[in-house]
């Protein structure tokens, strides 16, 4: 009985969620016939344009860095049990803060602005989850609904900035101002790890990162007294934890993750500026939400979702080569992606009920059949669960 549970926790643990991508793009292989296009050579052109060549691979990889940086803050505020939905807002309170210390200290050597403006982002981002965290703890206020009020008063902050104190006078357009800084100062700017690519610093302090915080949450006792409130705040209590402030702390880092997420669109773009069009996915590029997904996809494990960021990174790039092959419209890459969590928090759910059913047998375990309590999914996951 035993065996056939752990057969299933295995199944749902390695193969279901490759098995949701597949499922999204046989879908989406459906939709391109229905438009007459020939789905072999979309799909022969999304890899080709996202992993054929070193340019679209540095590509693919400075596309995945922030959404690598807002999966793994997803991964720290689910493992609390709390939702951050925020990650857009705090992208852009990143960005804004990192933007403004750029701009503040210009003539500072690289060597300090760098890693300094790559703090500010870190601290926008984290007290702009800060704010939703200690509502969840302290009044019990809904994070959903919190992150998500949060984000529409960071747009008008942004907004706000945007076409006052931050934006540069110099550029005119028919419409007025641009809404967006003047270039930064080359000190500030991500260095090109390999020369004829886009691929910059950030996308090794992303990496670094999410080896860091895998570090956190399975290596420190910080990181167990997260886990432990995430999978019983009673229990917690009881034992002692600071149930309240390791809440605030989880959607505190999650924030600071998302906010370092928005200080690399800043010094890593192609513009070296903070520009949008008004709106937040102008900036963002919808990494906040794309971030749940890339989690999700990597089972809420920082490591796994390193390979998962990259996947959803390249089907991003290379959604425009399929466009240009295919002729169907850009929104297809979109629908793809809503898909694909579609079937991931399907398969999440028959997950939770197998887990579930293997710490039932596990309580019930006779002598000699293992040691009771130790539930299979350990073993499956690594300690990834």
């Amino acid at each position: 009985m035993r065996s056939g549970v752990d057969w299933r926790l295995l199944l749902f643990s390695w193969i279901a969620l490759p098995a949701a991508l597949v499922g999204a793009l046989l879908v989406g292989a459906v939709m391109m016939a229905a438009f007459g296009a020939d789905p072999i050579n979309g799909y022969r052109a999304l890899v080709q344009g996202a992993f054929g060549s070193s340019y679209a691979l540095g590509a693919t990889a400075v596309k995945a860095a922030p959404l690598l940086l807002v999966a793994v803050g997803i991964c720290i505020a689910f493992r609390a049990n709390v939702f951050n939905i925020g990650g857009e807002g705090q992208i852009a309170m990143g960005g804004l803060a990192s933007a403004a210390t750029a701009l503040a200290f210009p003539n500072l050597p690289s060597v300090i602005l760098i890693p300094l403006v790559l703090l500010a982002g870190a601290a926008g981002g984290a007290a702009w989850g800060a704010i939703p965290g200690a509502f969840k703890a302290y009044f019990n206020v809904n994070e959903i609904l919190s992150t998500i009020m949060l984000n529409l008063v960071a747009v008008q902050l942004m907004n706000f900035l945007l076409a006052g104190p931050m934006v540069d006078k110099s550029a005119f357009s028919t419409g007025g101002l641009i809404p967006e800084t003047r270039l930064l100062s080359p000190n500030s700017w991500l260095p090109i790890l390999v020369p004829g690519t886009q691929l910059h610093l950030g996308v090794l302090v992303a990496v670094i990162v999410a080896f860091a915080v895998y570090f956190l949450l399975w290596r420190t006792s910080f990181g167990f007294r997260i886990r432990a409130v995430g999978l019983s705040i009673p229990a917690a209590t009881y034992a002692g934890m600071p149930v309240k402030r390791t809440v605030t702390l989880a959607m505190t880092l999650s924030g600071a993750m998302c906010g370092l997420a928005g200080a690399l669109l800043v010094f890593g773009s192609l513009s070296h500026r903070l520009v949008t069009d008004g709106s937040l996915t102008g900036f963002t590029g919808s990494a906040g939400f794309n971030g749940i997904v890339v989690a999700l996809f990597g089972g809420l494990n920082p490591i796994y979702a390193i390979v998962s960021a990259f996947l959803f990174g390249g089907l991003v790039v290379g959604g425009n080569s399929l466009q240009v092959a295919t002729g169907v419209p850009s929104d297809l890459v979109t629908t793809l992606i809503g898909l694909a969590v579609v079937f991931i928090v399907s398969l999440e759910y028959l997950r939770h009920r197998a887990r579930s059913r293997a710490l039932a047998l596990a309580h019930v375990a006779p002598a000699g059949a293992g040691t009771p309590g130790t539930p299979p999914a350990t073993l499956v996951d690594g300690g990834s669960a």
